[in-house]
């Protein structure tokens, strides 16, 4: 059986609260992290080397030149996925994101490549990455996890927490998340 609302309709969900047509969604695209959001969508429904993967992985380059988004199709990332603002952003390829994830501007997730982390993060549910926060190497960050601004993270972090600082530092919180990830789509 097929689902009933595609996963562009999902991101775009997160940012208005409300579903949208096709054509509202076209509309929608003219703010840059939702249009992004839109091409890069575009550029995961095709396999690389057909015709659509290579027509959309041309526009997509072009539009991460444009806006400075660096998330490339294979980034794995679930649904609802909101980027807050847009500009300076770099989510390494080989990274996993989980559901009703938001990212602000400058942040960075990426790849550690020696020492007891090495490799890339695995961030899981209705994660909030505020603004100029770093995660990287082979790390995984738990389910309702709120990473503060300017957060530098290199350890692994359990569902339910708030991380803060540089050097970052986990603070237990059930509702880690409350107030910062609106409009979720209900998995």
């Amino acid at each position: 059986m097929p689902e009933k609302y595609s996963t562009i309709q999902k991101d775009f969900y997160r940012e208005s609260g409300i579903w949208l047509s096709r054509f509202q969604i076209w509309k929608k695209c003219i703010s840059p992290n939702l249009h992004f959001i839109y091409i890069l969508r575009k550029a995961q429904q095709f396999k690389k080397n057909s015709l659509g993967g290579i027509f959309w992985r041309i526009i997509l380059r072009h539009f991460q030149i444009k806006y400075g988004f660096q998330i490339y199709p294979e980034t794995t990332i679930g649904e609802g996925f909101y980027l807050g603002h847009w500009g300076s952003l770099v989510i390494n390829p080989n990274v996993v994101i989980g559901k009703n994830c938001n990212i602000a501007q400058g942040v960075t997730i990426g790849q550690q490549n020696r020492g007891k982390n090495s490799g890339y993060p695995v961030i899981g549910d209705e994660v909030w990455i505020g603004t100029n926060a770093v995660v990287v190497g082979g790390i995984t960050i738990g389910n309702n996890v709120l990473i503060a601004p300017n957060s530098y993270v290199t350890f692994s972090v359990p569902a339910n927490c708030v991380v803060a600082g540089n050097p970052a530092k986990i603070m237990e919180n059930e509702n880690a998340t409350e107030g910062y990830i609106g409009n979720k789509v209900i998995l």
